[in-house]
């Protein structure tokens, strides 16, 4: 059993039950999905210090699908707006959905809080990076910074800015990534409140 799983099944506090999906809603039009760089379109921005990620302008075809489709040149003019606006609507958007949602809080070996996640079927939860209010959200229990990392779109796990905590889910991160056809990222954010996501660290597969 792979071991962000196996905390999960076993460790996760009883005050955050596991994670439904998002509420019934309207389909959202303002995502921006973290996603390989390999799938950048024309209106795909880079993350600070990304290597390998992308942010790229994406909308839900339809909620009870679960079909999410990239904005091409006349999708997206018909919005009226170019990527930057769009990008700080969908963080707007994101801060919505976010504030609706509990995490699972994931307990160490230690008894401790070891990371917190948001997992579920929903493809949106990767789109939750860029959401202002996440790095607040837990700053009493993780401290001032963050680390967010998203393997694929159905999930955001939130860590202590803590290198040791990254090495440690190094392999298990890794494979989620790779073995996912929706991979979301294989690099590790540093948030913090009013700043930019910044990528700090990879778990990309190692040679």
């Amino acid at each position: 059993m792979r071991p962000l799983l196996c905390l999960l099944l076993c460790a996760a506090s009883p005050l955050y039950p596991q994670q439904a999906d998002l509420p019934q809603r309207k389909p959202e039009t303002l995502l921006m999905m973290p996603e390989p760089k390999a799938m950048r379109t024309a209106f795909s921005i880079i993350p600070a210090g990304a290597k390998q990620t992308v942010l790229t302008p994406y909308r839900e075809a339809s909620q009870a699908t679960g079909g999410l489709e990239a904005y091409g040149q006349e999708s997206l003019a018909r919005l009226g707006f170019g990527t930057e606006t769009f990008l700080e609507r969908a963080k707007t958007a994101a801060d919505k959905r976010l504030l609706q949602l509990r995490p699972d809080l994931v307990k160490g070996a230690d008894g401790k809080i070891a990371y917190a996640v948001y997992r579920g079927e929903s493809p949106l939860f990767a789109t939750l990076l860029i959401a202002p209010s996440l790095p607040k959200i837990f700053e009493d229990l993780f401290g001032r910074e963050i680390w967010v990392a998203l393997p694929d779109r159905h999930a955001l796990y939130v860590f202590p800015a803590r290198p040791d905590l990254i090495e440690e889910f190094h392999e298990d991160l890794a494979e989620r990534y790779a073995e996912d056809a929706f991979a979301a990222s294989c690099e590790v954010f540093a948030l913090k409140v009013g700043a930019e996501p910044t990528v700090v660290a990879t778990f990309a597969p190692r040679e």
